[in-house]
Formats: structure tokens, C-alpha cells, sequence
């Protein structure tokens, strides 16, 4: 079959340097593809078409698998199961033996004592990730799915409890400049990476119906705040807010100071309440939209 004239390089007859003219067009940037060019997708002005792919591929995924409502559990990435958090603390006092006046070991051991004391809150995550992945038909129902922020910690202990009895979870995690694993109880086809914070906030809340928080740091209380805000403001429908573990949020943050101070209405401590076990978080959810009429997994979720 005879070749078409765009089919075949110029002939070197005709001129002599086309190898050399034509391995300068084919290795400019210009002439790549668009999607196979990576400067010119991480460049600033394609930023917004980042931000679209950074929403669509997980929103495409999850609408595959039927995915309506999902409840979001927050909490701190470092606490540990009991037996680890007692094995940390074990590793310190046997290092104190030997240096019984270090001020360092002495700090860790505080802290690891602390971190026993919260290890309670894995286990009550998991709990509670285990009832929900028991809730609507069955743990092939992915009508309502746990969703965390895919890390460990209380993050994991939810997806555990999830995969605990079968049922699938999902996980969002996030690019940061030190590398984040996924815990290893997400489902796999579940299991997401976002380069933008504001994006995966947005899917935190697309299909959120509940949010169950337990103790944490920085990134657990932007996730609270911001979500308060958008209740506050009614960016967002009123859904469940439980911050599970009373007396650490009290410690936390002083509420009703904001009340006093006329920063915040008293309404908007109506937000949200404080539980101290998965299960009575499970239980406020399920009074929350049977007092309303609603149906938990069957009712419209929009934002």
C-alpha cells in the first residue's frame, strides 16, 4: 500500500540535515502531546484543569461503586492501638533505667503515658467503624461507608473496624512532602491520593451525613472548624457532629468563652454534642435522623 506524503520524513536528497532538524522538532516540549507534557501540566496555568482531575477521577470512582452517603471520621494519625501505645511506653521506662534524670525520656514518657491513656479512642474508632459497616443491608451494601483521611491512628481504626466485618471503607489520603502510607484496611479500589487539601476537603463533605471526631491535633480541628463554619453559615445542611471524648475537647477548646464573648450565637453550640464511646456516637446518629423523618441511608444528600 502506498505510503501517504505525511507518512514519510522529507528525503534527504531534498535536505540534507533533516535528521538533525526533525530531532530538534521532535524534542522541544511544544510538540509534545498535551497530556504527556508534565511541565506543561504542573505549570501554573494549568492549575484549574488540576483542580479538576484532583475532583473528577475519585467522584467518577465512587459513583461507580454506588457510593451515596458516607459518615467521615476524623482524629489524630498518632494514636496507636493499646498494645502498641503500651509497648512505646515500656521501650521509654526501660531506657529511663539507665538514665533516670534525662529531661528528654523524662518529656516522652509524659507524653507516653498520654498516648496510652488515648489509645481508648482506637479502639472505640474501631467499634464504631464495625457498626456502621454492619448498618443497611450488609457489608456489600456501599449505600453508607465509613470515610476517613486514609492515615493511621484513628483513621485506621475506623477502616479496621470496617474491614473487621467485611464491609468496604474509603480513604482519602493526601501528597505531603514526607510520604503518607495508607493504612492497610481501606478498600484498595476505595483507597485515594490528593495533591490539593481543598479538593479532598470537598469530598470529606460531598456525601458526608455524619461526622464523628475523635481527639487530635492541627489537621483534625481544621477539618471540625471548617465544618462547623459551613453548618454555621448554612453552606452545608445540617448533618451530626459528635466529638467523641468530652473531657479532652473541654481541655481543648473552651465553647461557651466564644458564647461569652459574643463571638459565636449559643445556637451554634447546638452543632454539635460530645460522646464518650463509638457506640453512643452510633446511637446519637441514629436518633439524629429519626427525629427528623429522615432516612439514614436513603435520604438525599446535597451539597
Amino acid at each position: 500500500m502506498k505510503k501517504l506524503p505525511w507518512q514519510s520524513p522529507k528525503p534527504k536528497e531534498e535536505e540534507p540535515n533533516v535528521d538533525e532538524l526533525l530531532r530538534r522538532i521532535f524534542d522541544s516540549p511544544s510538540y509534545k502531546l498535551a497530556i504527556e507534557d508534565v511541565d506543561f501540566l504542573l505549570s501554573d496555568a494549568t492549575r484549574g484543569v488540576r483542580l479538576q482531575l484532583d475532583y473528577l477521577k475519585p467522584e467518577l470512582i465512587m459513583k461507580e461503586h454506588g457510593i451515596k452517603r458516607t459518615i467521615v471520621v476524623f482524629g489524630s494519625a498518632r494514636i496507636k492501638e493499646p498494645k502498641t501505645a503500651l509497648k512505646e511506653l515500656e521501650r521509654i521506662k526501660r531506657m529511663l533505667e539507665s538514665e533516670p534524670n534525662s529531661k528528654r525520656l523524662l518529656k516522652e514518657l509524659r507524653v507516653a503515658e498520654k498516648m496510652v491513656e488515648k489509645s481508648i479512642y482506637y479502639e472505640e474508632a474501631r467499634k464504631f467503624g464495625r457498626l456502621v459497616g454492619e448498618a443497611g443491608k450488609g457489608p456489600q451494601d456501599n449505600t453508607l461507608m465509613i470515610m476517613t483521611g486514609g492515615g493511621p491512628g484513628i483513621m485506621e481504626a475506623a477502616n479496621r473496624g470496617a474491614f473487621d466485618v467485611g464491609a468496604k471503607s474509603i480513604g482519602l489520603n493526601i501528597q505531603l512532602p514526607h510520604e503518607q502510607f495508607p493504612n492497610p484496611y481501606i478498600t484498595p479500589e476505595l483507597c485515594f491520593q490528593f495533591h490539593y487539601f481543598a479538593i479532598r476537603k470537598l469530598h470529606f463533605l460531598h456525601r458526608a451525613v455524619a461526622l464523628v471526631i475523635f481527639p487530635g491535633g492541627f489537621g483534625t480541628l481544621d477539618e471540625l472548624f471548617e465544618t462547623l463554619t459551613l453548618i454555621q453559615t448554612h453552606k452545608n445542611e445540617p448533618i451530626p457532629v459528635v466529638l467523641v471524648g468530652k473531657e479532652y475537647w473541654h481541655r481543648l477548646i473552651d465553647f461557651t468563652f466564644l458564647v461569652e464573648e459574643g463571638t459565636i450565637d449559643p445556637e451554634d453550640l447546638h452543632i454539635f454534642t460530645f460522646k464518650e464511646s463509638g457506640n453512643e456516637a452510633w446511637d446519637y446518629i441514629l436518633q439524629w435522623y429519626a427525629q427528623r423523618g429522615i432516612d439514614l441511608f436513603n435520604g438525599d444528600k446535597r451539597m
